[in-house]
């Protein structure tokens, strides 16, 4: 075989031995033309009624006119959780199929969780990329292992990897959205305002949107554009600029059951759902609201002004990026999607929380106190608050269950589009069964692109949604496929044909033991309606379906675990695949997945310094103002603070250090269900200190090393207060566990008895 001499062995011109016997030929750009430009706007945690187009009387005047000016879906389906609808709406696939079970912080060892989109299923934007469009993604992420979001990567699953030009944004799952951690293309940042300044990350996401847009129109305006805008709004925490949440005081004495019944009301008003709707009854373990105490009416009604806040200045965003496209001459070439990428949250539990990692931690909050000390923190930048079960279904009206849930209430979100060149603007409400696959599908065929078998040399997974565009303009259209499965966490459905067959899974107990219904959801939107007794040869037929797409698709083995894959033993070639974490300061924010895995585990940390007189500041920070860790010398004092979610414990000594090297640590012991703090230096025990209530999970913010840049763990100094020496070297110790060493050693034993 000839050997490749040149970049382009199949050039059409003519080279000759000069310029005057060659003619020069280049290659035929990718037209632009008669293409539409995309912007897909995902939202988070939004229930089925939340918009006011769907029914709520919350403020959402830029989505409605969106809705009035296109059409909205009430049968749109997602995965029931945020990174698995969000690998489906990016690559058309269902979420088993492409690696992404649950979120993508887990890697459970199975083709179905690995936290990343496998590469056997090429991506919306590197397929539109392709073909000439410019790329961006702003907002959430959340498609890549989180422990490989640090500096260090691999950077295989970040956006620009996966079809993006430009990203800017966070990794995570959650952010404070006045304190984000921030990455822009494959490089973190620091936030460039602060509170004070008037600084929310859903304001930066949209200039930074709306500046790479900018960009493109001046310079080729012959090239169009994908648009991939994540919130963090409306997951945990809400929070919202101070004007936004005075406004909401006082919206909602009324509580959660009256206010459900008059969302419910609207929807039948508006049409949003058809007239023989029923009202779903209280999900189970949602408290009535007269027997709520005044204390937890109060607390819980400001947790959803703090909802309500969030969601409004979120809207407020997305009316700014629809005026500036407008502005540009470029709104009604533009095909816009809102949707939410799964149902109302239930992380707040029963009665909400000021803190959701209280929830994830199983620590109780003292409604009282926050009650007579806290309230008015809720939505600013000191609370990460989650509203509660009853709030959260008025949210899923007229719908039951939550998020993370296979029924309606998971799985049955908000979908607008406006898109005047394709859709007759009307504001029709339309009723067919769709999903996020279909979505995807529907953007590469309004864009002309086909899915090809080999997408750079890797065979492709086929596409598994289908165009919705024959529904655009005919509300009698057949739905673009006729049967869809779901699974999350053990939650299973089925919905073939207009049935839908769907059993409510309990974590740890065998899945032979779980009791399913059938619903026909044309006459049953609400999925109130029982028809497994009527029709059981239709239950165990719809059943067997089930199987059979789980099968298909990747479901298989199914699996119930979910928070505690956070807990997991990790895995060889993670960073936590070592006893022994040693950095090299200055270095980048970690991020918490990528940070030593300490939770309520015995760890020694040291760190080798040089100093002069007077040097101080942060040597390690862990978390935010809600949860977290801080180690800091100040005024001749070394001082542990150990943030358990808003209550402070202080571990201080006296420590003058002498100018030159010293080594300063930390050392945590456990004893029983607690533990104590030991502070060092250069080998000597300075104090000790107990720590009451341990946190096994420190939250969504990761580590830094000689500064606390985002939200401070304490208020014991101001801003980052970086240290002023020189350390060279920071080392965590952590005991004996089930690592990466251990496990590789564990297969290859078992590989060799096979």
């Amino acid at each position: 075989m000839a050997r490749l001499t040149h970049g382009e062995p199949n050039f059409p011109g003519v080279i000759g031995k000069t310029l005057s016997d060659s003619t020069p030929s280049w290659p035929e750009p990718h037209s632009g033309a008669a293409k539409p430009n995309v912007v897909m706007i995902v939202l988070d945690d939004v229930g089925f009624s939340h918009f006011g187009c769907y029914g709520s009387l919350l403020k959402t005047p830029a989505i409605d006119r969106l809705a009035g000016e296109g059409i909205r879906y009430n049968n749109f389906h997602t995965t029931a959780l945020c990174s698995p609808t969000r690998a489906c709406l990016l690559t058309g696939r269902n979420h088993h199929s492409v690696g992404m079970r649950g979120i993508s912080n887990w890697n459970t060892g199975f083709p179905h969780m690995r936290g990343g989109i496998t590469p056997h299923a090429a991506t919306v934007p590197e397929l539109l990329r392709e073909e000439g469009y410019a790329t961006y993604a702003a907002g959430k992420w959340h498609l890549a292992p989180m422990e490989e979001c640090s500096a260090a990567g691999p950077h295989d699953n970040w956006p620009l990897q996966k079809g993006f030009d430009r990203y800017y944004g966070f990794l995570q799952g959650e952010t404070d959205q006045f304190f984000p951690e921030l990455t822009e293309d494959n490089h973190h940042i620091d936030p460039p305002g602060l509170p004070e300044d008037g600084y929310h990350v859903s304001e930066d996401i949209v200039d930074q949107s709306m500046g790479w847009i900018r960009d493109l129109r001046s310079v080729r305006p012959d090239r169009p554009f994908f648009l991939y805008l994540a919130f963090g709004a409306m997951h945990a925490p809400h929070q919202s600029p101070q004007e936004f949440r005075d406004a909401w005081r006082g919206a909602f004495d009324e509580g959660y059951e009256d206010i459900r019944r008059e969302w419910f009301a609207r929807q039948l008003e508006i049409g949003i759902v058809p007239d023989a709707t029923d009202l779903a009854p209280r999900n189970w373990g949602v408290p009535p609201w007269e027997d709520l105490s005044d204390d937890h009416q109060r607390f819980a009604n400001r947790l959803q002004e703090a909802f309500a806040a969030m969601l409004e200045h979120t809207d407020a965003q997305i009316g700014r990026l629809v005026a500036f496209l407008d502005e540009m001459g470029i709104l009604d070439d533009t095909l816009i999607c809102v949707l939410s990428d799964n149902g109302a949250s239930q992380e707040g539990g029963a009665y909400g929380v000021m803190d959701e990692f209280s929830f994830f931690n199983g620590i109780g909050e003292d409604v009282a106190d926050i009650v007579a000390n806290r309230l008015d923190d809720i939505g600013g930048p000191h609370s990460h608050s989650n509203y509660p079960w009853g709030w959260a279904q008025a949210g899923n009206s007229p719908l039951k269950w939550y998020k993370q849930n296979t029924y309606g209430g998971g799985v049955r979100d908000p979908l607008v589009i406006r898109w005047p060149k394709g859709i007759a603007p009307n504001g029709e409400v339309r009723p067919q069964f769709v999903h996020a696959v279909d979505l995807a599908a529907t953007v590469l065929d309004i864009a002309g692109v086909d899915m090809p078998e080999i997408f750079h040399g890797i065979e492709q997974i086929p596409l598994a949604g289908a165009s919705m565009a024959g529904t655009f303009n005919d509300s009698d259209a057949q739905p673009p496929r006729s049967v869809q499965y779901f699974e999350q966490m053990g939650h299973r459905g089925i919905y073939a044909d207009g049935w839908k067959a769907v059993t409510w899974h309990q974590s740890g107990t065998p899945f032979e033991d779980d009791n399913w219904e059938l619903f026909y959801l044309p006459d049953d939107f609400s999925e109130c309606t029982n028809l497994a007794g009527k029709h059981p040869e239709k239950l165990e037929e719809m059943i067997a379906l089930w199987w059979s797409e789980a099968e298909h698709n990747g479901v298989l083995p199914l699996d119930d675990r979910s928070i505690e894959l956070f807990g997991a033993p990790p895995r060889p070639g993670s960073p936590h695949a070592r006893k022994t974490y040693e950095y090299f300061p200055p270095i980048s924010h970690i991020p918490a997945d990528a940070a030593p895995q300490l939770s309520a585990r015995p760890f020694v940390l040291t760190v080798d310094v040089t100093v002069s007189a007077g040097d101080e500041g942060v040597l390690y920070a862990r978390g935010s103002h809600n949860v977290g860790h801080s180690f800091y010398l100040k005024d001749n004092t070394l001082t542990f603070v150990y943030n358990a979610l808003g209550s402070l414990t202080r571990i201080s000594s006296p420590l003058t250090l002498t100018p030159g090297a010293h080594q300063i640590g930390v050392r945590f012991e456990r004893i029983g269900p607690a533990g104590d703090i030991v502070l060092t230096a250069d080998g000597v025990d300075l104090a000790r200190g107990p720590i009451p209530t341990l946190v096994r999970i420190l939250g969504s913010t990761g580590m830094d090393l000689g500064c606390d840049r985002l939200s401070q763990v304490c208020s014991d100094y101001t801003g980052s207060f970086p240290f002023s020496g020189e350390i060279h070297l920071v080392r965590f110790e952590l005991p004996v566990k089930r690592d990466g060493a251990d496990l590789a050693a564990q297969a290859s034993a078992e590989l060799a008895m096979e």
